[in-house]
């Protein structure tokens, strides 16, 4: 539509609310203020208005305040303990240095919706000014009692250096590159760290655009607190009840646990397995001159098992050389002796759990650095002081049930 006729029609500017879900209730916990425009005939999305950058930002402003009017007026009957997510461009934001924001939330304040409900999922993709006045102003609005939430993670990488500086309350990622099993392990990878970031920084981490099952599952088992999508519900003009999908929601993730407490239990099972398959190849080669031979003689018994095999000290200097699969021979790569590993993560932390507990540690899912598969590693001791590591090879952990 054209923005004049908008602007000259603003009865018909309305808003739309899309549900939030929580993981631990499962039951709405907040709704997320979107634009839409009303024409008689059909509800349009006011995204690309918002999206244009040839309106001028005064109309943006006035429409933007518009939608947040109506919506906060009605979100006054909502119950006390409901968020409401506001989005906020930062150019926009920042056009009068966010004081009318301010004066309309404290306004509703007075109405009997606290500033403490409210989370402005801030987007600074067109953002010109300088990065510290929004800053600023955003630690500005926490004094107020007001969340942040950096928006749309996961679509681009520029994400650190703003977590950084407003440590804010959420990290919303949006799970719109994940609509197949099919994504790629490297994008997985990173939304993963995205979950081991919010735990570090204590911010709630919350998933939208979950369009399939598959995303669901993918969230929850990643941390995810909070949920939205059209998967769960679409946006609606009117609030529905917070336990619409309660029921639903217990029995989808009952189903997630099942499956990760059978998938836990499987690698519990082969990491014991190796555990005795280790030790009796131990117990068999008791004599060996060095660790060369040790591992000649583990690598005719693990042959389409591992494709890589070395001894590192408790301080991750390397003890041997690696012994590594290449077209189908073991090859000794001399150039390893020495080198050292305590760098990697976790890597002395196994350490002084194997020693402790002188059992092996099957390492979760990772890329190995020089041949790109995806791998696992598992840690035996050998002593107090030497450790062997096996690295197994992507076609075994396919073919094994639970590895991958």
């Amino acid at each position: 539509m054209d923005a004049l006729d908008i602007l000259t029609n603003l009865d018909n500017v309305i808003p739309y609310f899309q549900p939030i879900f929580s993981a631990d209730e499962h039951k709405v916990i907040g709704y997320e203020i979107l634009g839409r425009y009303n024409n008689e005939s059909e509800i349009i999305s006011l995204g690309p208005f918002f999206h244009d950058h040839q309106i001028p930002e005064e109309y943006k402003l006035e429409v933007d305040n518009t939608v947040l009017t109506k919506a906060l007026e009605k979100a006054i009957s909502l119950d006390q303990d409901v968020l409401l997510f506001v989005n906020r461009d930062a150019e926009l934001l920042m056009h009068d240095n966010g004081e009318h924001f301010l004066q309309l939330l404290l306004e509703y304040q007075q109405k009997g919706i606290a500033l403490e409900r409210i989370v402005i999922e801030i987007s600074d993709r067109n953002y010109e000014g300088r990065p510290d006045h929004l800053e600023h102003l955003l630690n500005y609005y926490k004094t107020f009692g007001l969340k942040i939430a950096i928006d749309k993670i996961g679509n681009d990488s520029s994400h650190l250096d703003r977590i950084g500086q407003l440590s804010p309350d959420i990290l919303k990622v949006d799970l719109g590159a994940l609509r197949s099993i099919n994504t790629g392990p490297s994008y997985q990878a990173i939304l993963y760290s995205l979950s081991l970031l919010a735990r570090k920084i204590g911010a709630m981490l919350h998933f939208e655009n979950i369009e399939t099952a598959y995303q669901l599952q993918f969230a929850w088992k990643n941390g995810g607190r909070y949920f939205q999508g059209f998967y769960l519900h679409k946006p609606y003009g009117e609030f529905i009840s917070r336990e619409l999908l309660k029921e639903w929601l217990g029995k989808e993730f009952h189903q997630f646990i099942s499956y990760e407490k059978k998938k836990l239990e499987a690698l519990f099972n082969i990491s014991e397995e190796f555990q005795e398959k280790v030790q009796n190849l131990l117990n068999k080669f008791k004599k060996y001159e060095d660790y060369t031979e040790l591992l000649h003689s583990f690598a005719k018994h693990l042959d389409g098992i591992a494709f890589r095999m070395y001894v590192c000290d408790e301080d991750g200097f390397q003890k041997s050389p690696n012994i590594f699969k290449k077209d189908k021979n073991w090859i000794l790569q001399n150039e390893y002796l020495k080198k050292n590993w305590s760098w990697r993560p976790y890597f002395l932390e196994n350490i002084i759990r194997m020693r402790n507990e002188k059992k092996g540690i099957l390492s979760d899912l990772y890329s190995d650095i020089e041949t790109g598969e995806t791998i696992r590693t598992f840690s035996f001791p050998l002593n107090n002081k030497d450790f062997l590591f096996i690295d197994l090879s992507y076609n075994y952990l396919y073919e094994h049930e639970g590895l991958l």
